[in-house]
């Protein structure tokens, strides 16, 4: 299908069986930075859980897993914060009820703005970067957004920064992060042994995706916002929004988006790419990227049949195609005759 929506005509490459290679050495690949960011992040982490201990008590009370099979058998939109997510964003409020929104804490102004009308905002982030990136790009003052988390729930991993916590002004419930190190682990434990570990892929995305999957128990994930790579604009961007990553890009290495075109990326956001490519195949579900655009699922030889490449349109069509009868069966003794099946 042809999106005509755009200035220009897309059309998604062509469907692959699976991904090229083996997921043994693709996993390893995802892997390749573990140890540096545990070396980097472990005592930060650990003083991080150390204090939000002391100001919530125990993380068991605060638990994330209260909200255990919440969507049991409904689809959850999982959106990142991609340059694409501004293509979909001014469409997530008009989305079917029984779909939830689960987000990357990094959108929250910008969904906001859009009236998205999220159900959760996620953090995995230890640092102080998440405390600008909940405001950067906003259309009104800091204060503005920080009174707008007075109604909102944040699902955050115990060592979240602290001072992100004391700026949140509505609900917070924890998870805890499954760190491939042992000695951290243990030492966490030391301080309490809170079992509700998240995997993550090791960015916030994949937190989404495991806690509306393994928590609320949604098996249906449409993405958007999901796109891993930089924008093909000519002044190529990192989010939807302006950001400070938009003025240097650095190095970057060269991908195949989801329409067979050449584009940008860093090698960590490839790895993160890889990661959900490998849960697409690996773990039970249904895999829907409405992301239009990006290189989830992309490679130079296709889309892998994993995951269904879907503009939002024909996803809502999807779930909601009987409400193009609605008319005619309220008004059954109309004569008007139309069918969305052909």
């Amino acid at each position: 299908m042809i999106n005509r929506t755009r200035e220009i005509a897309l059309e998604f490459a062509p469907i692959i069986d699976r991904m090229p290679g083996n997921h043994k050495d693709a996993h390893e690949k995802t892997c390749e930075n573990d140890s540096a960011t545990i070396s980097h992040w472990r005592n930060i982490w650990l003083t991080n859980i150390r204090k939000n201990k002391e100001t919530f008590g125990n993380f068991a009370d605060h638990s994330c897993g209260q909200f255990w099979g919440e969507a049991k058998g409904r689809p959850t939109i999982i959106a990142g914060s991609g340059p694409s997510l501004k293509f979909t964003a001014p469409k997530l409020k008009d989305r079917p009820e029984n779909m939830l929104l689960v987000s990357c804490l990094h959108n929250f102004h910008f969904l906001e703005d859009s009236e998205a009308n999220v159900d959760y905002y996620v953090s995995l982030d230890s640092g102080p970067i998440t405390i600008e990136e909940v405001t950067e790009g906003g259309s009104q003052p800091a204060d503005y957004y920080w009174e707008k988390t007075k109604d909102k729930k944040l699902i955050c991993f115990i060592g979240t920064d602290p001072a992100l916590l004391s700026k949140w002004q509505g609900e917070i419930y924890f998870f805890n992060a499954a760190i491939p190190d042992e000695k951290i682990m243990k030492e966490i434990n030391d301080i309490e042994r809170f079992g509700i570990h998240i995997e993550s892929g090791g960015c916030v995305l994949g937190t989404c995706l495991f806690f509306a999957k393994g928590i609320l128990g949604s098996q249906i994930s449409i993405f958007v916002g999901a796109d891993f790579s930089f924008s093909q604009e000519e002044n190529a961007r990192f989010h939807a929004w302006d950001s400070k990553y938009d003025e240097n890009h650095g190095i970057c290495l060269k991908a195949v988006d989801i329409f067979g075109n050449a584009t940008k990326t860093w090698q960590s956001y490839y790895n993160f790419k890889t990661w959900f490519d490998l849960v697409s195949e690996r773990v039970p579900g249904f895999y829907i990227n409405c992301t239009e655009g990006g290189i989830l699922g992309a490679y130079r030889e296709g889309n892998i049949s994993s995951i269904k490449q879907m503009w939002w349109e024909q996803m809502i069509d999807l779930f909601t195609l009987h409400r193009h009868k609605k008319e005619h069966c309220l008004n059954p003794s109309s004569d008007a005759m139309f069918s969305v099946y052909i």
